[in-house]
Formats: structure tokens, C-alpha cells, sequence
């Protein structure tokens, strides 16, 4: 086994930056990779497991729309708005500190979350989640990056496991969901994350090995980069998740997109002046690296905005209860598992830019046969949607994860994966808001009606999105 994880065509030696990276024993490498998993599997989950607890947290609080709204949101916007100076942290003090940090904050902003006593401290714990899973998502990459710098075929594998751990969370936190709240509540969502948390945080501290980032040390913090990348994310996201129910012309809506843009604008002047930015703008001169940037937030904005939809549909327009509803989702895991792997194997011998393409396609197909779904279709009429749609997503994703951490040094890796996973949660805000607004109005005969044109559009956007990815150029 360790002759044909470690021992392929593509092995080198490396040194960047004055660094040699190790070269671990496979073993060693094989639980790096179920670490890494780990973390992104329990970030994705949260992402919908959450979803189906909600009328029971709106029962025990008393809590209204808005207040379940942030419930949701407010993971959202902590996620997104911290990546990009998370990505910064990990370069600067090393993956493995970063990710330790993490996983200890994310448990136990779960934990508070389990113990909530009103809904204000519910969204509040929920926000301090979004930070920890803010620190796990590069760090976990960057970690990726090193253990697997000899290889790239090997982290090509790597990423593809670490992206089907967290696509098959995604598919599966409804399922969980349902069955906790069945037997255990709604607190016990939050409390599941504990051992998960732990689990990976013992085979961090058993196996990764410590990070080195000598020169990086050495670099000062862009502190006024940072605080404008933190208000112009915030600002912006929350404008996304505003404008659905106060509307894009209500004043706080307005007054958000406009502080986004001064902020964003404000800080791409800074980036391009100091000698030590937190986001290096030749990053986007690099082969490979917009394009896959693009793709990311198109397919997230697809993805995550169906999935809303989905939800909808099945239990008001079909009639599913929470748990048969979560079930329908499963066709979905099984085919991100086979390709997520898939993916890994494409990308390791031909490059990410044919399996972004083919996924991109294939997805494409899969949302387009959502447009024939009505209000007495059964789940045999769903299931072609539900295998092609992960299918393509499973195959596309990681190749372009991959195509990104290869157009950069692997000293900026956290970076760049900050930069990735930023636009990605941006294009996820982005679809969850402008899908809802299609099924507004809670009828099953609006929802159907907003589910056909969502279908449509994410096919449109995709196929943009594949012929985005012929511009993909990566160093593999």
C-alpha cells in the first residue's frame, strides 16, 4: 500500500520558501487525510442539518420568521466574513495551530448552541460556529497541501476524499436531522458535533505533524486589509440575506450593498499598495486560478440555492414528512462519495480542467430534468435530478479546489483556499436568496413555480460555468 500511495510517477522533491516538506510514512498521510475530513464533514453538516429543526426551535423559543432566519444566517455570515484573514492566520502561525483552534471552537460553540435558553443566544453561539469553521476550512486545505506536497496525483486523491466528506454531510444533515430530532430534540443537532470535533482534533494532535512557515512568520499583519475584507464580507452578505424578506430598495438592504462596495473597493486599493497584503492580487493573474474562482461561486450558487428550494418542495408541495423528506435526499450522498472519488483520479492523471468540464455538464443535465418536477410527481420522477446534480457537482468541485492550491506557492495555500471558500459562501448566499424569493410566497403551487425556474437558471448558470472552466489553466 504505502509503494502505491506514496511512490508515484509525479514523486518530487520539493522546497518552497526554504522549507522542505516532509515526506510522511503513508500511514501518517491516510490519517491526515480523515482529520481534514473530518473538519469539512462537521462545517457541511451544520450548513443543513439545522434546516429541519426549525419549526420545533420556533415551538420551545416562541420564535419568529426573522429569528429562525438568523438561526440559519448567522453561521453563514461568521463562515464567510472571517475566511479570507483566516486564510491569512494560517499562513502566518502554520495549518496545524490554526486547525487545532478550530475544531476546539467549533465544539464549543456547539455546545452553547445545545444549551441555548433563547433564541438571541442561539444566532449569537451560532455566528461564534461560523468562526471556528472559518479557521478549520483553510487550515484543513493547507494541511492537505503539505502532507501530500510530493504528489500531485496523491493530492488530487486527498482533496477528492475531503470534498466527498463534505458533500456527503450536505446530503445527509437532513437525514441525520430528522432521525435526532425524532428520539433526542432539537439541542441534540448542536451536541452531535462534539464527538465528531473530538475525534478529529485527537488525530490532529496524534498525527499532523507541526507546520512550518518560517518566512511567512516573519511578515506583518495586514490589519487594515483585514478589518476592510471583514466589512466589506459582512456587509455584503448580509444585504444577501436581507433582501429576501425586506426587499433589494429597503434602506438596510440598500445601505449594505453600498458599504460592501466602498469597503470592497477601499480595500483592493490598500491590497495593491502595501508590501504585505492579506489577499496578493497577482493571485488572479495566475493560470487557472479566476476561472476556478468563478466556477466555485456559480456552482455553489446553484447548489445551495436547489437544495433550499428542494427542501420546500418535498414537504409542502409533495407533502413528505421531515424524515421521509431527509431520505429523499440520500441518492445524493452515494453519488458524491463515488464522484468526489472519481474526480481525484481524473484530476490526478489529466489535470482539473476535463473533469470541471464534464461535471459542470453532467450537473447541467441533472438540473434541467428538475423543470418536469410537479405537485404529483413521485420520487422515481425526482431520482434522475437527484444522481446527475451530485454526480456533476462531485466531479467538478474538487478538480477545481485542486486547480486552485496548484496555482499557487504552497506557502499561500491557506490563502488561497480562504479566497476559494469565501466566494463560494458568497455564491451560496447569493442562491439561497435569490431561489427563495422564487417560493415566497409558501403555496405548493408558487413553490412548483419557483422550483421549475430555479432549475432552469442554475442549468444556464452551470453551462456558463463549464465554459468558464475551458480557461482553466493549472501547474499539475
Amino acid at each position: 500500500m504505502r509503494a502505491n500511495i506514496m511512490d508515484g510517477p509525479n514523486r518530487t522533491t520539493m522546497k518552497e520558501n526554504g522549507v522542505v516538506p516532509p515526506h510522511l510514512p503513508a500511514r501518517s498521510v491516510v490519517w491526515i487525510i480523515a482529520a481534514s475530513s473530518f473538519a469539512f464533514a462537521v462545517i457541511q453538516l451544520d450548513v443543513t442539518i439545522v434546516n429541519v429543526a426549525l419549526a420545533r426551535i420556533s415551538a420551545d423559543f416562541g420564535a419568529t420568521v426573522a429569528d429562525l432566519q438568523w438561526v440559519i444566517d448567522a453561521y453563514t455570515l461568521g463562515f464567510a466574513a472571517l475566511l479570507l484573514s483566516a486564510g491569512v492566520v494560517v499562513d502566518r502561525l502554520g495549518s496545524k495551530r490554526v486547525f487545532v483552534a478550530g475544531f476546539v471552537g467549533f465544539a464549543a460553540a456547539s455546545l452553547a448552541c445545545g444549551l441555548a435558553p433563547s433564541p438571541g443566544f442561539l444566532n449569537a453561539t451560532r455566528a461564534i460556529q461560523g468562526i471556528g469553521a472559518a479557521l478549520l476550512v483553510p487550515s484543513s486545505l493547507a494541511i492537505l497541501n503539505d502532507a501530500c506536497a510530493h504528489d500531485a496525483r496523491l493530492r488530487a486523491r486527498a482533496i477528492g476524499i475531503w470534498t466527498a466528506a463534505g458533500g456527503v454531510a450536505i446530503a445527509a444533515g437532513p437525514v441525520v436531522g430528522g432521525l435526532l430530532l425524532t428520539g433526542l430534540g432539537w439541542r441534540s443537532i448542536f451536541l452531535v458535533n462534539i464527538p465528531i470535533c473530538a475525534l478529529g482534533l485527537t488525530l490532529t494532535l496524534r498525527c499532523v505533524p507541526p507546520t512550518q512557515r518560517d518566512k511567512e512568520k516573519q511578515r506583518s499583519f495586514d490589519f487594515t486589509g483585514q478589518a476592510l475584507a471583514i466589512v466589506a464580507l459582512t456587509a455584503f452578505i448580509a444585504a444577501i440575506i436581507e433582501a429576501r424578506p425586506l426587499g433589494i430598495t429597503h434602506p438596510m438592504v440598500a445601505a449594505g450593498s453600498l458599504l460592501a462596495l466602498a469597503a470592497g473597493a477601499v480595500f483592493i486599493a490598500v491590497e495593491a499598495r502595501t508590501a504585505s497584503p492579506m489577499l496578493p492580487l497577482y493571485f488572479f493573474r495566475l493560470p487557472g486560478f479566476t476561472p476556478a474562482i468563478v466556477f466555485g461561486v456559480l456552482a455553489n450558487c446553484t447548489y445551495y440555492g436547489i437544495i433550499f428550494v428542494l427542501s420546500l418542495y418535498l414537504q409542502k408541495a409533495v407533502g413528505y414528512s421531515t424524515v421521509q423528506a431527509g431520505l429523499a435526499f440520500l441518492p445524493l450522498t452515494g453519488t458524491f462519495i463515488a464522484s468526489n472519488i472519481a474526480s481525484g483520479w481524473m484530476a490526478g492523471r489529466i489535470g482539473s480542467r476535463a473533469p470541471m468540464i464534464l461535471g459542470g455538464l453532467i450537473g447541467a443535465v441533472g438540473y434541467g430534468l428538475l423543470d418536469r418536477l410537479g405537485g404529483r410527481s413521485t420520487f422515481i420522477d425526482m431520482l434522475p435530478g437527484f444522481i446527475l446534480i451530485p454526480a456533476g457537482m462531485g466531479l467538478a468541485v474538487p478538480a477545481m479546489t485542486t486547480a486552485i492550491l496548484s496555482s499557487v506557492d504552497r506557502a499561500r495555500s491557506g490563502t488561497a483556499s480562504a479566497v476559494l471558500n469565501a466566494a463560494r459562501q458568497v455564491g451560496g448566499a447569493i442562491g439561497v436568496a435569490a431561489f427563495g424569493a422564487l417560493v415566497s410566497g409558501v403555496t405548493a403551487e408558487r413553490i412548483i413555480s419557483g422550483l421549475n425556474i430555479a432549475a432552469l437558471t442554475s442549468a444556464a448558470l452551470l453551462i456558463i460555468a463549464t465554459i468558464i472552466a475551458l480557461f482553466v489553466r493549472s501547474k499539475e
